[in-house]
């Protein structure tokens, strides 16, 4: 696990950890060792791309079988509706190009759920 640092801009200085939470469309049974494998390598570069834009930062990420959660340190001027769109976006499009086989069980669709659960978490808890 990566440790949350306090992020330090020329107006503010935050430390905000949101738990997210997206179930695959259809709550399809769609993640592998290999999907769940890119699906972090994509985390990966995007937090390189997005590091300095939006300072979005993966301290964890786990998969079940149907749903993924992240644990992501952001700061105050993006929402995490901004966040979350960004990151199921970049995610679909990549798995889907990646992985066929998982366009091809969610019916050639979309990858992700139209909802999601969100809720902060503090750096100081469990």
């Amino acid at each position: 696990m990566v440790q949350s640092k306090y992020i330090h801009k020329s107006h503010n200085v935050s430390v905000l950890l949101y738990h997210f939470v997206c179930p695959a469309k259809y709550r399809r049974v769609v993640f592998n060792r290999a999907v769940d494998e890119r699906l972090r390598d994509i985390c990966i570069e995007l937090e390189k791309r997005y590091d300095i834009r939006y300072d979005i930062r993966f301290m964890e990420i786990g998969t079940d079988k149907n749903h993924v959660h992240f644990l992501i340190q952001s700061i105050p001027t993006y929402s995490p509706t901004k966040i979350i769109r960004t990151l199921k976006s970049i995610t679909a499009r990549e798995i889907f190009s990646h992985h066929p086989e998982v366009k091809k069980a969610l019916w050639g669709g979309e990858f992700w759920s139209d909802g999601y659960f969100v809720n902060t978490v503090s750096k100081f808890g469990d």
